[in-house]
C-alpha cells in the first residue's frame, strides 16, 4: 500500500447524524404520501447512494414493488419516481438542520489526522443544496473537511460510482488514489471506494449499517452489541471493505498500523 496522504469521509452516519436518521423520516413520509409504508430495513438497504437512485432501488424491492402494483395496477414509472423524490426532498429539507450533530470522537480524530499530515476530503449522497444547509451548521461545531463533493458536481452520478472520490483527489492536489482511504457507513460507501481503487473502511457505531441511535446502542447488552457489530462487520466485508472499525476513534490507530508496515 502507498503512503496514506488523504482520508475521505462520508457525512451522515459517519461524521454527523448518529444512525443516519435524517433521511429515514423523509423517505418514509414520501412513500406514505403514495399509500406505501416501507420498513426501516427497506429504507436503509440502499442508504449511501444518490437519493433518487435510492428511491428507484426501494421500488424494485419485491415487497414494495408488489404493494405498488396492487395499489396502482402497474409498475412505477419515471414520473412516479420523480414525484416521490420531490416529496422526499421537501421533507428532508425540513429535517436536515435537526440532524447535523457531529459524532462522538470525530473532531479529535480529524485533528489527529491533520497533525499527521493528512488532508480530509468528503463525499455524500446529499445534493449541494442540502449540503448548503448542513455545512455551516457542522462548521459551527468545528468540523470543516478540506473538500466536499456532491453528486451534482460529477454529472449527478453518485455512489457506487467512483467519480466523487476522484474529484476530491483532484481538489486536494493528490496524484495517486492508492494514497487515499475512504471511510463510510454503508455498503454503497464501500463499493464507491473499491470502484475508485482506494483502501476502504467501514465504521459501525453511529452508522446506517448498524441502524441504532446512540441511546439505543447504550441500552443493548454486551452480548447483543457483539452480535449486532458482528452482523454489521460481515456486511461491510461482503461489500469489499478492507477494514472495519467499531467507531471512528479507531481510525488513527488503524492508519498508524498501516503506515508501520509501509
Amino acid at each position: 500500500m502507498k503512503k496514506i496522504k488523504t482520508v475521505i469521509l462520508d457525512w451522515a452516519g459517519t461524521t454527523i447524524d448518529y444512525g443516519s436518521l435524517g433521511p429515514i423520516a423523509a423517505f418514509r413520509a414520501a412513500f406514505r404520501a403514495f399509500g406505501i409504508d416501507p420498513t426501516i430495513e427497506e429504507i436503509r438497504a440502499p442508504m449511501g447512494e444518490k437519493k433518487r437512485e435510492h428511491i428507484v432501488k426501494m421500488l424494485k424491492e419485491t415487497r414494495l414493488a408488489d404493494l405498488w402494483l396492487k395499489k396502482y395496477g402497474k409498475a412505477p414509472r419515471e414520473t412516479d419516481v420523480d414525484d416521490i423524490y420531490d416529496l422526499f426532498e421537501i421533507s428532508l429539507f425540513k429535517e436536515l438542520s435537526s440532524h447535523v450533530d457531529v459524532l462522538p470522537g470525530c473532531l479529535n480524530t480529524v485533528s489527529k489526522l491533520r497533525k499527521a499530515g493528512m488532508k480530509i476530503g468528503s463525499t455524500t449522497g446529499y445534493t449541494q443544496a442540502m449540503m448548503d444547509i448542513v455545512v455551516p451548521l457542522v462548521a459551527e461545531q468545528g468540523y470543516r473537511p478540506d473538500s466536499l463533493v456532491c453528486p451534482d458536481e460529477v454529472g449527478g452520478i453518485g455512489r457506487p460510482y467512483p467519480y466523487m472520490l476522484w474529484r476530491n483527489l483532484e481538489k486536494l492536489g493528490g496524484s495517486d488514489i492508492r494514497e487515499v482511504i475512504k471511510v463510510g457507513d454503508t455498503e454503497a460507501d464501500i463499493r464507491e471506494g473499491k470502484n475508485a481503487g482506494c483502501f476502504t473502511v467501514g465504521v459501525i457505531a453511529g452508522s446506517s449499517m448498524l441502524g441504532l441511535m446512540e441511546k439505543e446502542l447504550e441500552e443493548t447488552s454486551a452480548l447483543q452489541r457483539a452480535e449486532l457489530f458482528a452482523r454489521a462487520k460481515s456486511k461491510y466485508l461482503a461489500a469489499g471493505a478492507d477494514y472495519v472499525l467499531n467507531d471512528i476513534t479507531e481510525l488513527v490507530g488503524m492508519i498508524e498500523r498501516l503506515r508501520s508496515k509501509q
